[in-house]
């Protein structure tokens, strides 16, 4: 079998940008404190912080999503003390038992179209009544979530009052954050994040870095001994600086939303011409994940020529996953809708 043409697959299959390395490059040969208190750490930490617009907020660059939510959910909460999550949240479905592993339970709420609303948190609350149960302390979110879905302001709004209100904290996994806030149907900003959410993280590997987040703790009572976390967990990584480069890089001029806004504008321009062959999708396209339903004959055929994921099978029809990423090319995109179209006048031909 021949190499497919592109691979919509993920939005982490390309290496790095261009920028991005060229800081690691030109670093090179220098000398830098360890264990991220080095100063290009420090200054892409100052950058985040007057991004998000909140010099009180502490900043700590980790390697990768599920250690963040690991070392960050691990280090919020109490031996009893459990999450909330979305069935299709990112902790429940694809890390493993991660936070299982920390010892504390997922208590789970079918939300809808991937997010959760006031009413499926209080709903799980309400039901761990006493000390025969876990203790429901934090809610897990992300944005944007696991199916290209984002919150708007008002819903995150609600959220963050009702967790304030029941002394939840609120916990946003943010390794898409760049593509949730650069949304055209989004309305919030990163300030309005680090206002609503007690704690979350910011993802590079997933737009444009080599690998590596920042976490940002806006909540006082949460940022004492979370060095101590890393170090215990494996996150405090010597070459922490290797991380602060990439993220100054990536904020030092708008190149993290730029990066951001091409997947959104790659992923859009395929689902308008997926739309325009007649073809329907799970959801609205909003992010840089979509999902369009294709007959499971014509998805098996666009597997010979693209890598991407299967999401949902049912009655003939295929589901599939389509990730553009910060570096997909346009004719990639183009000829993905021109090779879908030449199949779908084959198979008309077949039966005229």
């Amino acid at each position: 079998m021949s190499a497919p043409k592109y691979s919509f697959k993920n939005d982490y299959s390309e290496l790095i940008h261009p920028q991005v390395l060229k800081a690691l490059s030109a670093a090179g040969n220098t000398q830098f404190d360890g264990y991220g208190l080095d100063k290009y750490s420090i200054s892409a930490g100052e950058l985040i912080k007057a991004k998000i617009n909140k010099p009180s907020a502490d900043v700590h660059f980790i390697s990768g999503g599920t250690q963040a939510n690991l070392v960050a959910i691990s280090s919020v909460l109490r031996p009893h003390e459990a999450v909330i999550a979305c069935e299709s949240g990112h902790i429940f479905v694809h890390e493993a038992g991660a936070i299982e592993a920390t010892g504390h339970k997922i208590c789970t709420a079918k939300g809808a179209d991937g997010k959760l609303s006031v009413s499926d948190i209080e709903s799980v609350v309400n039901i761990h009544t006493d000390e025969h149960m876990v203790k429901p302390r934090l809610v897990f979110i992300s944005q944007s979530t696991e199916v290209g879905s984002v919150y708007k302001k008002a819903e995150l709004t609600a959220i963050s009052e009702y967790c304030r209100k029941n002394k939840l904290y609120l916990y946003l996994d943010g390794a898409r954050l760049g593509s949730g806030l650069n949304s055209g149907v989004c309305d919030l900003t990163y300030g309005d994040i680090a206002d609503l959410a007690d704690i979350f993280y910011i993802g590079g590997t997933k737009n444009g870095a080599l690998f590596g987040e920042a976490i940002v703790i806006c909540r006082d009572e949460l940022k004492a001994d979370f060095r101590y976390h890393l170090k215990q967990k494996g996150a405090l990584i010597a070459k922490g600086a290797s991380i602060g480069l990439q993220f100054e890089a990536l904020f030092e001029n708008g190149l993290y939303d730029e990066l951001a806004k091409h997947a959104n504008n790659m992923a859009l321009k395929l689902a308008n011409g997926i739309k325009a062959l007649g073809y329907g999708f799970l959801n609205e396209a909003e992010t840089n994940q979509i999902f369009p339903i294709f007959p499971t004959q014509t998805a098996e055929k666009l597997h010979n020529l693209y890598d991407f994921y299967d999401w949902q099978k049912t009655g003939g029809m295929t589901a599939v996953r389509l990730v553009t990423s910060w570096a997909a090319p346009e004719n990639a995109v183009d000829e993905f809708v021109s090779d879908l179209n030449y199949y779908k006048e084959a198979n008309r031909c077949q039966y005229l």
